[in-house]
């Protein structure tokens, strides 16, 4: 996965200094992608991957500091067995590839979601991705594998009933901040900005937490279509926004 660094001046396009600080992008419509195409669906799954890398490339371009990406939903284990496989095997192939490039650019990368049903060597392989990384600064690159918003929710809230239980903590002590500390994305900012390709108005169970004060920015193209100039729209409109979290705009 060379990631393909842009000589695009961006800073005439959007205000490099009013960026948000994580983007959350449901990576949709690579299936239909390749229908299209009369291509089966995992070289949609594979073209994706194309555009997943232009999506971090410009977010090291323009210095945003968090990305994630939904690559396999908990849903997705009801999908053809060759799809699963095809999926896991991409995302090995990305863990041993470009696990070098990660680093030498300074990506610490995340792999976001219940690890149950994943084979051993693809923990191992997280593992080692994860554990390499953990000090590189520039972008923190989020993967959402086997991962769904409301599965996230009920684990964070079993960790803090097991803590009442054992008597670590009083319901007194349960805040947003101790909630949010305890599910998936612990020490990661919210995402400002949530990017869907495909068409699709609708969070489909991704991260429903953390999403609640999230800009919506919908594209009718399909994933593997997506440019890093529809980064930079997405960019524009939302910095069009007036993010007053539910206070008065001045």
């Amino acid at each position: 996965m060379t990631l393909d660094l842009q000589s695009t001046n961006w800073a005439a396009q959007i205000n490099l200094k009013n960026l948000p600080q994580h983007v959350a992008i449901i990576m949709d419509g690579n299936g239909r992608w390749a229908r299209k195409r009369g291509m089966p669906r995992l070289f949609g799954h594979q073209r994706g991957v194309e555009a997943l890398k232009k999506a971090i490339g410009f977010a090291l371009d323009v210095g945003i500091p968090y990305l994630s990406a939904w690559a396999f939903s908990t849903a997705n284990w009801r999908r053809p067995e060759t799809e699963i496989s095809g999926l896991i095997t991409i995302l090995r192939r990305t863990l041993s590839k470009d696990l070098a490039e990660f680093h030498d650019r300074d990506i610490q990368l995340k792999v976001i979601g219940s690890k149950v049903g994943l084979p051993d060597d693809l923990i191992t392989m997280i593992n080692r991705a994860e554990d390499l990384t953990k000090d590189n600064k520039k972008l923190t690159l989020l993967i959402n594998f086997n991962y769904d918003g409301r599965t996230d929710i009920l684990e964070a809230t079993k960790k803090i009933a097991q803590k009442i239980k054992s008597g670590d903590i009083s319901l007194e002590d349960i805040t947003e901040d101790l909630f949010s500390s305890h599910t998936m994305t612990t020490g990661i900012p919210d995402p400002d900005l949530l990017i869907r390709t495909s068409g699709v108005v609708r969070l489909s169970n991704y991260m429903m937490w953390q999403c609640t004060f999230t800009e919506f920015v919908f594209l009718e193209k399909n994933w593997p279509d997506f440019t890093e100039q529809d980064f930079c729209t997405a960019l524009q409109d939302f910095q069009k926004c007036g993010r007053n979290f539910g206070q008065i705009s001045a």
